[in-house]
């Protein structure tokens, strides 16, 4: 259907630029200009174009510009009429509608999929935890960012690589290591029958309250580290055991919560890049030497101060690292455009970065991208990792699922759901992604639990629901509907039509998303699709319909919703539950 908008967009865009050439009027920029939507009332029409844009050009007031236009096109035996400034389109619904339902059956899985990022080639790092604990809420926002912006990509044509760059070398990483030898006692994640990146946690924080009540615990940590740079063996055992226990735990968690990566880098490997980069920047003199004998990039060019870009002594920095990881990765794999999901208090040091790579001349700088996103935290507050009051990826799905769980039980749903505790798990992964997602990006946010679960408004449990009622009508439906030979021409009622426009956009919305990359573009999206769905199915009879024809012209609307939903959530990253 959304050929079809672009079809008379298009004529009425010729039309107006015929107008312009018979009266001399330049029609350069007219296709900016030309802005299409929906009447106020469906009666008056499917689409609507203000001439507002052009009334100069013609010397014509909008009404009759409008009306000189209408005539062009046809008038009233086109579909074409007018309302003041406004030319109004009537769409041959029948048609339409046909058309439509049609495409939706044959693309399937691919509805929504299309090719205009076909050839490129779009890295995008995310998540990027810490060896020293476990995930927390913010690492979920920005997993499910990542996650779900490679999928919508994809589907748009876009060759995805999914990487992840491990923190896990260090001075903090280093803390949890020494809090293991004064406090460990050789237990194990094993021997306390504990989730090994939290066990790596709790040790962390066992650091910080040590450090409070000792002056020289900060400093020991330091030596360690200087230890392991120096290839302590003892030391560098130490490290890869904890190291280990860190990411079993973290990659169990990414399983869970169905986020995956084509790469993981490590610090460790990569840290030690950048240098030879900036050394050949102060030799070309991009940057400069200072009187402490650093080297520095001078940003007074993009108003900014000047950038440490190599300490006095020679050591690294983060954006040392930084420089080196991105020139290795696109040697590795030349990308077009590189997006790095990280929030927004990294800003500036995305800004340095992203010039400092344009001053030493490489071009595909300017296809870096920081897709900033805003903190999240619970209704208490704020969360710190140092004091133990990080709100743990695991601990917070886990209360999410025990809570949808007792939801099931006290609706007396558990003979109706064939896995109530892993349906309670998938309803948690639905709240949490889909209430994560339906904020845009940029915005700070507050978590709420409770609110993400419920199952009305706009929520991933109500979403879930709606193709849960779905799938079972369609299920459910008698043999008469399913044998019955639909007509789509007889789905002639203005919510049907609505719908079918929500299911017609919904392609548009995935190219959008992808564009912004803002997921809750089609999150908005998706909550229309089921809410307009909800509406039609409490007031009109689908697979029940008094006509076995009806019925089946009916289902066949409910079954382009259902393919609609489906692939949202899989560009979601919310779990699809065949009845609740």
């Amino acid at each position: 259907m959304n050929d079809i908008k672009d079809q008379w967009t298009s004529r009425v865009l010729k039309a107006l630029e015929d107008m312009a050439k018979e009266a001399g009027v330049e029609s350069d920029g007219f296709s900016k200009r030309l802005s299409v939507g929906k009447p106020p009332k469906s009666e008056m029409g499917d689409l609507s174009f203000p001439l507002f844009p052009f009334a100069k050009d013609f010397k014509k007031a909008p009404p009759v510009l409008a009306s000189d236009l209408a005539e062009r096109l046809g008038g009233e035996e086109s579909g074409v009429g007018t309302a003041g400034p406004y030319l109004n389109i009537k769409i041959n619904r029948a048609a339409a509608m046909k058309r439509l339902l049609v495409d939706v059956e044959a693309a399937s899985d691919a509805w929504g999929s299309g090719n205009e990022l076909s050839g490129r080639k779009v890295m995008i790092e995310f998540s990027s935890p810490n060896t020293n604990k476990p995930l927390h809420l913010g690492h979920l926002r920005n997993d499910i960012l990542g996650e779900s912006c490679a999928r919508i990509l994809q589907a748009r044509g876009a060759e995805v690589q999914k990487v992840n760059l491990v923190n896990d070398r260090g001075v903090h990483i280093c803390k949890s290591m020494l809090a293991y030898q004064k406090f460990g006692d050789g237990e194990t994640p094993e021997s306390l029958g504990m989730k090994s990146d939290r066990f790596v946690g709790d040790l962390y924080v066992k650091f910080a309250e040590w450090a409070k009540e000792n002056d020289n615990a900060e400093k020991e940590a330091q030596e360690m580290l200087q230890a392991w740079e120096s290839g302590d063996e003892e030391i560098r055992k130490l490290w890869e055991l904890m190291n280990g226990w860190a990411l079993t735990g973290i990659e169990a968690t990414y399983r869970r919560t169905g986020v995956s990566f084509d790469h993981i880098y490590r610090e460790s490997e990569t840290y030690l890049l950048g240098k030879d980069q900036v050394l050949k920047g102060l030799d070309s003199g991009v940057f400069f030497k200072a009187d402490d004998g650093s080297i520095r990039l001078d940003m007074t060019e993009i108003g900014l101060d000047t950038k440490v870009l190599l300490r006095s002594d020679g050591t690294s920095v983060y954006i040392t690292q930084d420089l080196g990881t991105a020139i290795s990765r696109h040697e590795q794999w030349p990308f077009d455009q590189l997006v790095y999901v990280v929030g927004s208090e990294q800003e500036y040091h995305f800004r340095v970065l992203f010039y400092a790579l344009s001053k030493l001349g490489f071009t595909w700088a300017e296809r870096l991208f920081h897709l900033s996103y805003g903190m999240v935290n619970l209704p208490e507050g704020k969360m710190k990792s140092r004091e133990g009051t990080v709100v743990d990826a695991d601990d917070l799905i886990d209360t999410l699922a025990s809570l949808a769980l007792t939801e099931i039980k006290e609706k007396g749903r558990e003979g109706d759901v064939e896995d109530p505790k892993g349906t309670a798990e998938k309803i948690a992964i639905a709240a949490l992604h889909y209430f994560l997602l339906q904020v845009s990006p940029g915005k700070d946010m507050i978590f709420n639990p409770e609110e993400s679960l419920s199952f009305n408004g706009n929520t991933g449990p109500y979403l879930q629901y709606m193709v849960a009622r779905i799938s079972g009508l369609i299920a459910k439906a008698s043999r008469e509907v399913r044998e019955a030979e639909p007509r789509p021409e007889l789905l002639d009622r203005d919510d049907e039509w609505g719908l079918s426009r929500r299911i017609a956009e919904f392609p548009t919305l995935v190219s959008r998303a992808a564009d912004k990359l803002d997921p809750s573009i089609l999150a908005s999206g998706l909550y229309e699709i089921a809410r307009d769905f909800s509406r039609y199915y409490h007031e009109v009879p689908i697979a029940k319909a008094d006509d076995a024809v009806l019925a089946a012209s009916r289902m066949v609307l409910a079954r382009a919703v259902l393919v609609t939903l489906k692939k949202g959530f899989r560009l979601l990253n919310i779990p699809y539950i065949e009845s609740m």
